[in-house]
């Protein structure tokens, strides 16, 4: 009889061992980090963190991605290389294909190889998507990561990182779910918003998570980042963050354990607070004032 008891068990732990293998273990990249920014003017604190995160000047190898843009923009030297140069970073190169195929390529992607850190330039993310998903390009980007790089981005080139893309249809990016909605998914079950106050979009996300739940929606406003390591963020830069999550809207902000209780359907992070991406819940409580130094 106990022989019975035998193969049901190691079914059990065989489709077990599977689910674990297809949930993430971090939300985050396992290793390395990311630094996401809502669009607009970027401070010294965000440049810095990005360079430091990819070695220091002196040491960092960084490639620009700048297809989210115009054929104009992307095909001139963009001014985050010039940035760059001037926060003395040397070892820097611009690499650009609106080609898959290119993508593909060896030759394409050697730059890649050798990066400690890679930065999407803003414009419309559904260009990096048609480029760059599922290429030999996608593969170095993770490989990046999985070398304790940093891959780091701007607007569209913020949204790109998360794993479900809003704004991403190509009639226009007033359309929050279009033609085009799935992103490089660097860090996972997430939607990522920009330009989040400044442009008046802090209702935008509610549809999206009311429709998608399993998501966990991070809005980022101008001159605003967050810094992605494994499960946990913080927020740098001069405004706020928005957080929404199914349950917030749900219940219209009124958890009965008072966790993340705001009295709406989001809430907003600022500098300083720091966020757990599996618990969802917000670690740091007090927030630092904008432009506020750190402690």
């Amino acid at each position: 009889m106990k022989h019975s008891f035998v193969l049901p068990l190691l079914l059990l732990a065989l489709v077990a061992g599977r689910l674990s293998a297809q949930t993430p273990q971090t939300i985050g990249p396992e290793k390395g980090a990311l630094v996401i920014v809502g669009g607009g003017s970027m401070g010294p604190e965000l440049w810095n963190r990005f360079v430091e995160l990819a070695g220091g000047p002196a040491a960092a190898n960084i490639v620009i991605i700048p297809t989210a843009g115009e054929d104009s923009s992307a095909n001139s030297t963009p001014r985050e290389k010039e940035k760059l140069l001037s926060l003395g970073v040397k070892n820097i190169t611009v690499l650009h294909t609106r080609d898959p195929n290119v993508a593909n390529q060896e030759s394409f992607v050697a730059p890649l190889r050798k990066a400690t850190g890679v930065w999407f330039v803003g414009g419309r993310h559904w260009r990096l998507a048609d480029s760059y998903l599922n290429t030999l390009a996608h593969k170095e980007f993770n490989a990046v990561l999985s070398r304790g790089g940093v891959i780091g981005g701007t607007s569209a080139g913020a949204t790109i990182l998360g794993s479900f893309m809003v704004r991403g249809d190509t009639k226009g990016n007033s359309i929050m779910v279009g033609d085009h909605t799935q992103g490089l998914d660097f860090i996972h079950n997430v939607t990522i918003d920009q330009h989040f106050l400044r442009r008046n979009r802090q209702f935008d996300l509610i549809e999206v998570i009311k429709a998608r739940p399993e998501l966990l929606g991070i809005a980022i406003d101008e001159g605003t980042a967050i810094v992605v390591q494994q499960n946990t963020f913080d927020v740098i830069g001069n405004s706020y963050v928005g957080i929404y999550e199914a349950g917030q809207i749900a219940s219209n902000g009124k958890y009965p354990s008072g966790q993340n209780s705001s009295g709406g359907p989001f809430y907003f992070l600022g500098k300083g607070q720091k966020f757990d991406l599996k618990g969802r819940k917000v670690i740091s409580q007090q927030p630092q004032r904008p432009n506020e130094p750190a402690k």
